[in-house]
């Protein structure tokens, strides 16, 4: 069955312009202090509401580390996954303006949130999926979401098969079926970034955000899994979000128009393309890349969600 057409709303401009300087002196990391925020304002919230927000405020404070960081030309956590930080080091990176601001304006409010937890005697976070979550999310273990593949428009198109096998809090794994290589896990995150992929497949670990909005404009690489050296440096903008059916199966999406450069032995050539997201869950719709470097042409289009065995469905996701 076809992905049903679904009804967006465009953003008017797709200007992706943005200024990267700031103005006046720069705040020296030794100058970079948490802000402290008052516990108090979370006396009243379930460990559940603490313990997702903490996965907010980490989330958005690797975010900006990672800009300073990418800027500042070391790019040392792009090596990195997941949303698990050393605050020192955030807070040491040099950040200026705005974003030392923010780092310890999210410095401060994770302190204030741990200082309540422990208050309201809440268990150490783990990995259990809060009860919403797990009732949103559009898929269960065992679940196929099937894709149409193409690497070149004039050649015969293949099914492409992800199977979810387990659900944790920030992360799904989902088992690429028939793939090469030692690995066949396929994880993302919930903004939709794959941080784990099969040797030879595509990833894009820092991509997307969270929460994505119309007009938001995004930044981030996109790799070849097990070949450091096939690099697409993307740039983005949502420009349209809107429900969408496939199957049975409902999903609000971000449509994201992408495009940068990829490497092609000692040059660079263009990328671009498109692709679409579910903005709760991070499932990947369709991707659409073009390129001299067969690397990053593709299309890859969800056609259908194939169910789980009634056994696989009981299963207890963690």
């Amino acid at each position: 069955m076809k992905p049903t057409p679904f009804r967006v709303t465009r953003v008017l401009t797709l200007g992706l312009g943005i200024s990267l300087g700031l103005t006046g002196c720069g705040t020296r990391s030794v100058d970079v202090k948490p802000l402290m925020a008052n516990p108090a304002e979370f006396t009243l919230w379930s460990c559940a509401r603490i313990d997702d927000e903490l996965d907010r405020v980490q989330q958005r404070a690797a975010d900006v580390a990672y800009a300073v960081d990418e800027r500042a030309g070391n790019n040392i956590l792009a090596l990195s996954v997941g949303v698990t930080l050393f605050w020192p080091a955030l807070l040491a990176m040099r950040p200026y303006g705005p974003e030392a601001a923010e780092l310890g304006q999210l410095k401060g409010r994770d302190d204030a949130l741990r200082t309540a937890a422990l208050r309201s005697d809440c268990p150490p976070p783990g990995t259990t999926i809060p009860p919403d979550r797990l009732a949103g999310f559009p898929l269960t273990v065992g679940d196929r979401m099937v894709f149409e593949d193409r690497v070149n428009p004039r050649r015969p198109a293949r099914e492409w098969v992800i199977e979810l096998v387990k659900l944790h809090r920030n992360v799904a794994d989902f088992e690429l079926l028939a793939a090469s290589g030692t690995s066949n896990v396929w994880q993302q995150d919930r903004a939709g970034n794959v941080t784990q992929a099969p040797e030879g497949s595509l990833q894009w670990p820092r991509l997307l955000r969270v929460e994505l909005e119309l007009g938001q404009v995004l930044a981030g690489d996109m790799t070849v899994a097990g070949n450091p050296q096939e690099r697409a440096r993307l740039r983005g903008q949502v420009v349209a979000v809107g429900p969408q059916i496939v199957g049975n199966r409902r999903f609000d999406v971000a449509v994201i128009e992408l495009f940068g450069d990829a490497t092609k032995g000692r040059y660079t050539t263009a990328v671009k393309g498109a692709m679409v997201v579910d903005r709760v869950n991070g499932l990947l719709l369709r991707l659409d890349l073009s390129s001299s470097n067969p690397n990053f042409a593709l299309q890859r289009r969800l056609q259908r969600i194939q169910a789980a065995a009634p056994a696989q469905a009981k299963e207890t996701l963690r």
